[in-house]
Formats: structure tokens, sequence, C-alpha cells
């Protein structure tokens, strides 16, 4: 039986009517959710080569989005969505007393799993972990009194029942770095001896640098956690001239976790070239075109030029725009890197902010790569070291 004309326009506009109002229906959270995982969706660099089922999340995280009543629901939701991208390099502008403190920036203690064990395989030079008395070698058998496997499920991605290394990782540098409303406490196993620790968690330091003369042939600077401060290029100028006919130079990279900007390294390197040359490369999806948007970033030189030997000290805490220089000395082939594996933050991030609750938040939407092509997380150092204590004993041995 065909339908009238008048009937049909009747289920029109009962359609409409009933689609409209689902959509205004919809909470401010719900929204906002839809938006966020849109803005992932579309810009987010990484989905494809980290294997992330982005369409299983939000099938997920949209049905306990319906649930959110109130902002600090909303916010957690969006912290445990993020975890899918398991890497540190995403993160909200807010947070609650109960969330997890960023990393690598306020984590302080590498935990890696060894067969069956949790093992201590780094610490973090002058940071809680470390002035609590932790050592590198110890087992770790619980965190906050709970076994460490049970806790690892709240980090770990939901979008598959697959879980790999990084992702592993990535759970138990959160679990470590704590919570902020609650002390941490550590019990581990030394020599048959079950012990219990509870590090502090301490903010970085508020000194750009730090710089001395280590003997008639080496100078040392270490730049703490300041790359995305503009004042350090001064700072760093000051250091550099007051070193500038030393032999050797250690540049030491092993505090910079939060990253910085591109002018800061690329005023850094500067001092050391004598011309233009490449020290990275950038790659964007244009989703819209199925294209892909390459270029290189150079450095130019500025001032008088340090022409010894340049050793760069990197570690766990060497993050983003600490990697960056990394690779770029490495590249513009003026310096040896020294250390452990850095802390693998992915890509050049950008902010973006929800339309209804306003809330904040940033993740990598440019890939970045050493100019021989290698991605910049990937990099390995020239001189590969353990941990912090080896990394300065082969420091001392290269420069001495």
């Amino acid at each position: 039986m065909k339908l009238s004309l008048l009937t049909k326009a009747i289920f029109t506009i009962a359609f409409l009517f009933l689609t409209e109002n689902n959509i205004f229906a919809q909470t401010k959270y719900q929204k906002d959710f839809y938006e966020f995982w849109s803005d992932i969706n579309k810009h987010y660099a990484y989905l494809e080569s980290q294997n992330i089922d982005w369409n299983k999340v939000k099938e997920i995280y949209s049905a306990q989005a319906e649930k959110v009543t109130n902002d600090n629901e909303f916010i957690q939701l969006l912290e445990d969505t993020l975890n899918e991208l398991y890497n540190g390099h995403s993160s909200l502008s807010i947070n609650l007393n109960t969330s997890n403190r960023l990393i690598p920036s306020w984590s302080d203690i590498r935990i890696e799993k060894d067969q069956n064990k949790y093992l201590i395989k780094d610490l973090r030079k002058g940071f809680g972990a470390d002035l609590a008395g932790l050592k590198i070698g110890m087992q770790v058998t619980l965190f906050n009194g709970v076994s460490i496997d049970e806790q690892l499920k709240s980090f770990l991605p939901q979008f598959t029942d697959y879980h790999s290394p990084k992702m592993y990782q990535y759970a138990l540098d959160m679990l470590f770095a704590g919570t902020h409303d609650k002390k941490r406490v550590i019990t581990v196993v030394e020599n048959g001896e079950r012990k219990t620790f509870e590090p502090v968690s301490y903010a970085n330091r508020n000194e750009l640098l730090y710089y001395k003369v280590i003997n008639e042939n080496t100078g040392y600077v270490k730049i703490n956690n300041s790359l995305g401060n503009n004042n350090l290029i001064g700072e760093f100028d000051k250091a550099l001239d007051s070193l500038i006919s030393n032999k050797n130079l250690i540049l030491d990279l092993t505090e910079t976790p939060s990253g910085g900007n591109s002018t800061v390294a690329r005023a850094i390197m500067g001092r050391f070239v004598n011309k233009v040359l490449p020290y990275q490369i950038h790659e964007f999806d244009e989703k819209d075109y199925d294209t892909k948007r390459h270029w290189v970033e150079y450095v130019s030189p500025r001032k008088k030029t340090y022409k010894g030997n340049v050793y760069i000290l990197v570690g766990h805490w060497t993050g983003s725009m600490g990697e960056g220089i990394a690779i770029g000395f490495d590249a513009l082939d003026r310096a040896t890197v020294i250390g452990t594996p850095m802390a693998g933050l992915l890509g050049a991030i950008s902010n973006f902010r929800l339309t209804e609750t306003k809330i904040g938040f940033q993740f990598p939407t440019e890939r970045l790569y050493h100019i021989n092509g290698i991605p910049r997380e990937d990099f390995i150092p020239k001189i590969l070291c353990k941990n912090i204590e080896e990394t300065l004993e082969k420091a001392k041995e290269v420069a001495f």
C-alpha cells in the first residue's frame, strides 16, 4: 500500500521532531564528549601508528558520558579516555585532587616488569623517590599497600584485550607517579627484607639552569626543566660564554621532562653551528584531502660559536623539546648523545577547548622525525646507558 503524500509528510515531521529533540536532550557533557572525541579523531597524529581503535573508544566512553552529572565526573571521564592514547603527551588543562599526576613531569621513579618481578630501573636525581632512599635494583612488591598488577588495569587501554609493552610501561609510570590527594607508599624487598618508603612528590626547580667548570678542560651546563621559558636563552648565553674556552662541554638534559618551545631550542643549538642546518622534520596529516604535509626545521648560527667537543646527557626524564634538542644535536653532527632512551613523548602538541564546559586539552597533532627519518620517540643515544648512574659515569669517561 502506497502512503499518501499527507501521511509521508506527517512521518517526516515526526522524525525530524524526534531527531531534534534527541540532539537537544543531550547534556552538555555528552556534547563535549563527542567534540572531544571528534577533535582527537580528526587531529591526533598517531592513531594509526599506535593501532588505536578510536571508534571502539567512542563506543565505550559515550555510554559512560550519558551517566555524567557534574564537572568532576566529566573530568574523570576525559582522563580515562586519554589513557586510551597511552602516552604522556596528551593531557587536560584542569585536574581534580584525585587526578593522577602528569608524566613524566611529576614522576620520579622508573619501574619495569622483569619476568614476574617489578624492579626499580632508574631514579630521578634529587627528587622524592631518590631522596627517600629507594635504590636502583630494588624489587617493588606493593604500591599503597595493594598489588601492582591489580592497579595497572585502571590505566591500560580498554579498546583492546592485547596490551603491548608500551601500554604496560605507560600504566606503570602513571601508577607510580601517584595522585594529588594521597601520599605514595612503596613497599620493596631488599636482601630478603621487606621495607616501606614514602617519597614526597616535589615540584620542578625554579632555577633555569646550573653551570660550573668541572676541570681545566671541561664545562658543565644543566637545564632545569625550563625549555619553555624564553628567559633561558639569555641565561644560557651567559653560561656558555663563561665556558667558551673549555675543550669539552657537557650539556645535561636529564631534567627536562616538561619540554618547551622550539625558539629556546633553536637559540641553544644556534650557538654550536656556523651555518644554517636542518635539525628535525615535521609531518602533518591533511585528513580532509588524504594528503600529508612535510617540512624541515632549521637552526641558524647566533653569537659566538662554541667549537669544542659537546656531550649531551639524556634520560627517562628528557621529554618533548628536550628530546628535540637531543636529536637536533645528533642531526647537526655536533654532539655525542649519552644516556638511556628518552621519555618518548609523541610529536608536537596543539591546544583545544571544549565548547560547553570550557575545559582545555592538548595532544600531538604533528609527527616529528630525526633528519635521518627515525621517529623522534624511537631515537637511541649513541652511548646507550641503563640508568642515570651509568650515564654520569660514561660522561666522566668521555669528557675527562
